[in-house]
């Protein structure tokens, strides 16, 4: 029988997003833009430690998807904003839960990671 994604080229849908959003970034941008839209200097400042020219390719990423749109503005100098899309928001509630989970069980992981004698690489791209 046919995997009924086959079609769009990923057989299997929970790794094709999470392929996607699971990265360094991606879930910290869908989280900022919860609130509110920014701009992408606005956007630079909220995430703090993220490269512009990774957090440009992580926002084309998240926009490709359908997560977020873009909209320019005819203005002098020109504005653009990002902002979730209809898609991005029903994200939100998962999104949530996972940062919920995250905060509950960090402190087991870590403790887990030390006693194992592992050191977590941090990818500082």
């Amino acid at each position: 029988m046919a995997n009924k994604y086959a079609q769009y080229g990923h057989p299997c849908p929970i790794r094709d997003v999470l392929d996607r959003i699971g990265d360094q970034w991606s879930l910290l941008i869908l989280e900022s833009l919860a609130t509110k839209a920014f701009r992408f200097n606005e956007l630079h400042r909220e995430i703090g430690d993220i490269s512009r020219q990774m957090l440009t390719v992580t926002l084309k990423r998240l926009e490709f998807d359908g997560y977020i749109s873009r909209t320019v503005f005819a203005e002098v100098p020109t504005r653009v904003e990002y902002r979730l899309t209809t898609l991005g928001e029903s994200f939100l509630y998962p999104l949530q839960q996972l940062v919920q989970w995250a905060d509950r069980h960090h402190e087991a992981i870590c403790y887990s990671r030390k006693a194992n004698g592992a050191t977590p690489v941090i990818d500082q791209s």
